[in-house]
């Protein structure tokens, strides 16, 4: 049986990435492969990352405000490219702003009070449903 494969992008211009680290850690604690694309990856980036490297899930932590143009872009990268890869979001992302998310297409959106453990149940749950 091959590993969920998840691609941990941190995109924009902040440079605090102790959170996409962490959840990180937790994802490959949870035995999947964890791709990370390290600070300020582009949306180009991420998704070229996520063609290479075969990706179940996609993870964007974004801590700058920039969440919903962020989000377009990769999205909008990712139908051009015809890949249906879903994306999972987190970071500073104000509640009211997590609706919107989830009207562009991004599957789920974890705030700085989610627990690890539905991090990883969730994109667990997104790899499972998505290959």
């Amino acid at each position: 049986m091959r590993r969920v494969r998840v691609l941990v992008g941190k995109p924009g211009l902040d440079g605090h990435d102790r959170g996409a680290r962490v959840v990180a850690s937790a994802l490959r604690d949870a035995g999947m492969e964890v791709i990370y694309t390290g600070l300020r990856a582009s949306p180009e980036g991420i998704v070229k990352t996520a063609i290479e490297e075969a990706v179940d899930v996609i993870g964007l932590s974004v801590l700058s405000g920039a969440h919903e143009p962020i989000a377009e872009k990769v999205i909008a990268l990712l139908k051009k490219e015809e890949l249906k890869v879903p994306i999972v979001m987190g970071g500073v992302i104000p509640p009211e702003d997590r609706v919107r998310l989830k009207e562009l297409g991004v599957a789920a959106v974890f705030g700085q009070e989610a627990k690890l453990e539905e991090i990883v149940a969730a994109v667990r749950q997104l790899a499972s449903t998505s290959t």
